[in-house]
């Protein structure tokens, strides 16, 4: 008994498949490769398929393996055709893989691709062909644009515009998301710079719509695909690469705090916790009847000691904290063992540094006639994506002077001439968590810093 296989992927849809993926003992592998230029008909050769069928006419072979049945031809009627071709010569054919959500889902659940009879059913299987091969064009135009750092359909992010190879920024509406990512750099709240929006502009959007702007890769210059692949520089950006790496810190600095304190107006909001309940510490207002002035308070939310924990008056709290951070933020900054941030940013600016220069020698390989134009573009994309994930770790990198900046921040009179929305800004870059330790009628702060 002869048993054969054969393979056929396009290098722009998926990574070339293992040929030896069966799992059974196979005679011979036949694979045959999509060309990356866009498909036409009839331009794309299948060498392995036609060496396949000149083998088994002089030596007799009982199944042929495939792991979709659309694998056989580049449209209905070719499939039709090689099937004929198959049952003429006497070959079986088994089917691996059901390629479900590419498939007319009237027809998903047939058992034509289950390994058994495929010519008992002929027009319906040609049918699920059929849908098969239109989603796969769809797919192969959509790679094509990738290749050459297109944008991908449908409408421009709000701030830009499309042209006919990029996004070009809309000087009418490019100012508003601008100014949303400042409000944003500046006091760290996401609801805080949407109510801003509203209020300058009248451009009113849903948290939501503020959050998918500041993750937007297209408002850093970059491009990304459904596939998960980004292009780095492929437009003008609105912010820079500074701004959207601190856009990341915050972001990642927010979703460690409780629900709807990182807009808060007060700086210690959603960081102090008791140490005797371990509740979390809001702050409430009071004041006296028939006078201006309100007192604020720290009280715990969810304490279950009896008596209570009592409440603690903020500014006490406030100004221990600002005299303990800036007695313990250098020694915590001096103990804890840092990476050589240095030297990590230098590799990854070698990595891509050497990537740059591959990518550079593509077009005169192109000239001399070593790399055709498909295959220079293939591995252009490839290059430029990883390029993109290398900025991507770059930009996640610390600073590299975290000491300097925590002499700067030990000054008590930096943090008196900050606003309360400035204090909160800079406390949750420094502090994780602060402890309230009740002593009789004493109490004392304990700083949990984020290092």
């Amino acid at each position: 008994m002869r048993i054969i296989a054969y393979l056929y992927s396009d290098p722009l849809l998926e990574p070339t498949p293992d040929r030896a993926l069966w799992g059974w003992e196979i005679d011979q592998v036949y694979q045959d490769l999509a060309s990356v230029a866009a498909p036409k008909k009839g331009t794309i050769a299948r060498q392995q398929w036609q060496q396949l069928l000149e083998d088994c006419q002089t030596e007799p072979t009982d199944y042929l393996l495939i792991r979709r049945v659309e694998e056989l031809g580049d449209s209905a009627q070719t499939v039709g055709d090689r099937l004929a071709e198959l049952e003429a010569l006497g070959i079986r054919l088994i089917v691996t893989e059901q390629a479900t959500g590419t498939l007319d889902p009237t027809l998903a659940d047939q058992p034509i691709l289950k390994g058994a009879d495929l010519q008992a059913d002929l027009l319906k299987l040609l049918q699920q062909v059929q849908w098969s091969q239109r989603s796969r064009r769809i797919r192969q135009g959509h790679a094509q644009n990738r290749l050459k750092a297109l944008p991908p359909p449908g409408k421009a992010p709000y701030g830009y515009r499309r042209s006919k190879t990029r996004y070009v920024v809309d000087r009418s509406t490019a100012p508003v998301v601008k100014d949303f990512f400042d409000q944003f750099l500046l006091y760290g709240s996401l609801s805080g710079a949407v109510r801003y929006l509203a209020k300058k502009y009248s451009k009113k959007i849903a948290r939501s719509t503020g959050h998918r702007w500041l993750t937007n890769p297209v408002y850093r210059g970059d491009t990304a695909y459904q596939n998960g692949d980004l292009i780095s520089d492929t437009h003008a950006p609105i912010i820079s690469r500074e701004e959207a790496a601190q856009v990341d810190r915050l972001l990642r600095r927010n979703r460690q705090l409780p629900p709807r304190t990182a807009s808060a107006p007060r700086s210690l909001a959603g960081l102090v916790v008791c140490s005797d309940c371990r509740s979390p510490m809001t702050i409430t207002r009071v004041s006296a009847p028939r006078r201006d002035r309100e007192y604020l308070y720290l009280r715990p939310t969810g304490c279950t000691q009896t008596p209570k924990c009592g409440a603690i008056a903020y500014d006490a709290i406030l100004q221990q904290t600002i005299e303990r951070i800036c007695e313990e933020l250098p020694r915590a900054v001096a103990a804890v063992e840092l990476p050589d941030v240095g030297t990590i940013k230098q590799g990854i600016n070698g990595a891509i540094a050497a990537k740059r220069a591959i990518l550079s020698q593509l077009p005169p390989l192109i000239t001399s006639g070593v790399l055709d134009q498909e295959t220079a573009d293939l591995r252009a994309y490839k290059l430029r994506t990883e390029m993109a994930v290398l900025e991507s770790k770059l930009a996640q990198l610390p600073p590299v002077n975290l000491q300097a900046i925590a002499q700067t921040v030990s000054i008590p009179q930096f943090w008196l001439d900050l606003s309360e929305p400035e204090r909160r800004f800079y406390f949750r870059e420094f502090i994780r968590q602060i402890e309230l330790i009740r002593q009789t009628e004493m109490w004392k702060l304990k700083l949990m810093f984020m290092f």
